[in-house]
């Protein structure tokens, strides 16, 4: 409940994504998407800890993310080892949604 803001941002996010992608290819310029999962954050330590178990045991790495898992996947994205990604949301999650 009380969800719909999230879901209808997130499906802007992923829209925008896809179209500049489209449009920006012509140009070389890449656009893409990072779809973090559950990362420790001010935000999150609020969440009490039998939330925050519960939570973390549905995610097969065992841990929750720290920002510097996201960070990686930003360095990646800015560097040419990521030249012909495009278009794409990609999730760092520690695979909670596999």
């Amino acid at each position: 409940m009380g969800q719909v803001n999230y879901g209808a941002s997130k499906a802007g996010v992923i829209g925008i994504t896809k179209t500049l992608a489209r449009e920006l290819a012509r140009y070389q310029i890449t656009v893409n998407a990072i779809a973090p999962g559950f990362i420790e954050t001010p935000m999150t330590e609020f969440i009490p800890d039998d939330i925050r178990k519960l939570i973390v045991s549905g995610i097969p790495l065992g841990r929750a993310g720290k920002p510097q898992d996201v960070a990686n996947l930003v360095k990646f994205l800015s560097s040419t080892d990521s030249a012909y990604i495009t278009g794409q949301v990609i999730s760092c999650n520690g695979g909670l949604y596999i």
